[in-house]
């Protein structure tokens, strides 16, 4: 029985399926792990840019998209909704959005990089309820003298079309600007700044 001989063949042939078998073990356990350094779609999706198509935005209506989990407000303002607002100054808490939240080519008059395209964060600064756009001006029940704008139905803040608050309201800063930016006339990108923006 000593002298048997060993069969090498074999040996090797065992010796490398164990090896190739232990290697797919250790791949197979190892994917799961790799894989959790990396974000989820979800965590990706949550902070990606949101394009939307302004095309069918009609004079005077707003629409509403979703964006790292808040609704953004995307007006289409007329010309007589721009003179109402220049008149306002003396009505606003912060007329020059000096204390308020925007980004530097959102800081004029109009809080908007074209005019007569508004882009709000639709959440009100007092504590965060949903403000309702409501552009006409007529008198309103909140407010015989009411010019167009925001009106927060949990604690009764108003703010103008660029989404400046009234003096004496509990918000106490006006609506925030998302960074944004025109892909075309028609495409607008929320989440990323124009470029060459500071």
């Amino acid at each position: 029985m000593a002298n048997e001989e060993v069969n090498t063949g074999r040996r090797r042939f065992l010796t490398g399926t164990t090896a190739v078998v232990g290697a797919v073990g250790a791949g197979f356990a190892a994917v799961p792990f790799i894989k959790s350094w990396s974000p989820s779609a979800r965590a990706r999706f949550a902070g990606a840019p949101v394009s939307q198509d302004i095309s069918a935005l009609a004079e005077g209506a707003q629409m509403v998209i979703n964006w790292r989990g808040q609704p953004i407000f995307i007006a289409r303002r007329s010309k007589a909704m721009l003179d109402v607002m220049k008149s306002l100054d003396n009505l606003l808490a912060d007329p020059q959005s000096a204390a308020s939240d925007q980004p530097k080519y959102a800081q004029n008059p109009t809080r908007s990089i074209k005019p007569e395209i508004s882009v709000l964060v639709g959440v009100c600064t007092h504590l965060g309820c949903a403000p309702e756009f409501l552009p006409e001006v007529k008198p309103e029940p909140f407010d015989p003298d009411w010019k167009g704008g925001y009106f927060c139905p949990c604690h009764k803040s108003r703010y103008d079309l660029a989404g400046r608050v009234m003096k004496a309201q509990p918000a106490p800063l006006n609506l925030p600007v998302p960074p944004y930016h025109f892909e075309s006339d028609t495409m607008l990108v929320i989440g990323v700044d124009p470029k060459g923006a500071a």
